[in-house]
């Protein structure tokens, strides 16, 4: 009995020139040096679009985030795999800004504790809407982040957060999904690209215009959060 050849894993599907087989370091780098250029300016051009498609929705959910913070409201965001990673960007961006005010701002997918109890117990579909449950009130703000649009997990917390008075807000991808003809979001803002980082890319820039439209909301005279009530 003998082994069988292994056969290598192509990286086609990152950089396809790599298996073409060329000879020659200085062409091999040329070619990651274009494809690097190439999909800088495809995110650049995204954000473009999608600034100029959403600029005038994240300016107004700003605002009312702002007017929400002043009435004590906090803000959770939750998403799943690398969406939890920018979930939990944005609460710190709001919770622990570099400048401005600080407000009140909790990822949901960040205790890993409260996360697998909940998935063990009642289904992953409810890790987050067990939490906006427990923890959030009708001055609070539910911000899902999904890079298809229609995670089950989000869809249900999103309904619960609507349910219970909060201020939704999706940022999808793709054609938006479930999120972009749902009746549960107030605001849902659909990144217009098949490639998954080109996506999350432009969420982290509406992420950061949506926190600059709060904090220029906040800094107005008369906007001063009020402490969050306990109870």
């Amino acid at each position: 009995m003998t082994d069988a050849t292994p056969v290598p894993e192509g990286t086609d599907f990152l950089y396809p020139f790599i298996d073409a087989h060329e000879e020659g370091a200085e062409a091999l780098l040329d070619d990651l040096a274009d494809s690097a250029r190439g999909k800088a300016a495809e995110s650049a051009r995204l954000q473009r679009d999608s600034t100029a498609e959403w600029g005038p929705g994240i300016e107004e959910a700003g605002r009312r985030m702002a007017e929400r913070f002043a009435q004590g409201g906090r803000l959770y965001t939750f998403g799943n795999g690398g969406s939890s990673t920018d979930a939990a960007t944005l609460a710190s961006l709001f919770s622990r800004p570099a400048r401005g005010r600080p407000v009140a701002a909790w990822s949901l997918a960040a205790d890993q504790a409260v996360v697998t109890a909940l998935g063990n117990d009642v289904g992953f579909d409810l890790i987050f809407s067990r939490q906006i449950i427990a923890h959030a009130g009708p001055h609070d703000i539910a911000i899902a982040l999904s890079t298809s649009g229609n995670s089950d997990d989000l869809m249900i917390a999103l309904t619960e957060a609507r349910r219970r008075g909060l201020l939704t807000i999706g940022f999808a991808g793709h054609e938006g999904g479930r999120m972009a003809v749902s009746d549960d979001l107030d605001y849902c803002f659909t990144i217009r690209s098949q490639s998954i980082h080109r996506i999350q890319e432009s969420h982290a820039l509406v992420g950061y215009r949506l926190w600059s439209a709060a904090q220029e909301h906040m800094n107005r005279p008369g906007t001063t959060p009020a402490p969050r009530q306990e109870g």
